[in-house]
This record gives C-alpha cells, structure tokens and sequence, in this order.
C-alpha cells in the first residue's frame, strides 16, 4: 500500500502534482486536489471529518442505510474541501477531475515526466 499521511489518507506527495496545482495523478487518472485557500484549520476540522466518515463505511458495510448515511459524509466533506463539486479556480478552466491524463492538456506534461499514460502499465 502507498504512503499515509498522518490522518490516514494517501500521500499526494508520492504522486505528481499538475504545475498548476489543481490534480494529482494516481495510475494515470487526474484527481482534483482541495482548495488551496481553506484556512488550515478548517482544513484539518474537513480531513478529521472525512477521515472518520471513511473509517465509518468500513464498519457499517452490512447495514445499507448506515452505509449510505456515512457516504454522504465523505461525499460532503469532499465537496466542502473542493474535491468534488463545483472547481476552487476561478479563470474559467474545465474540470478534468477523475479522467485519464492521457485525454488532457496535461498529457505532455505527464509524458515529460517519463511516465506512462497508460494506467495499465
């Protein structure tokens, strides 16, 4: 398994970041990074929240109202860190959240890393 953080999520230092900072890139897919401008300390309350919400479905799996009750907390807590939702840029870019590299603008910049597009390989 990848490194942790501190708070249990994955480390998005192990994956490249876009030059623009709004993805990172795991097996070759974009994933929208939060919102730079959170104040930190709501930050951390949000990645507290979301962290305890992911523990949650692992420990209600068998029951799918519960089940889809902390969903909605990750869900929410995604949307409040910028995740998810609509962008945190405002220069009127797209989102290329959740789609291959290989399929954006940011195909070059993946390939001059020396890295495969193919999420695959």
């Amino acid at each position: 398994m990848g490194r942790r953080e501190k708070d249990g999520a994955p480390s998005t230092n192990q994956y490249p970041h876009t030059p623009d900072g709004r993805y990172f890139v795991v097996r070759g897919r974009l994933w929208r990074l939060s919102n730079p401008d959170l104040e930190p300390q709501e930050r951390e309350r949000l990645i507290r929240e979301l962290m305890a919400a992911r523990r949650a479905v692992r420990s209600v799996r068998e029951d799918p109202e519960a089940l889809a009750e902390v969903r909605a907390r990750v869900d929410a807590a995604k949307w409040a860190l910028g995740e998810r939702g609509p962008v945190w840029w405002s220069d009127g870019a797209p989102d290329y959240n959740r789609q291959l590299v290989r399929d954006t603008p940011y195909a070059d910049w993946f390939l001059s890393l020396g890295t495969s597009p193919d999420p695959d390989r």
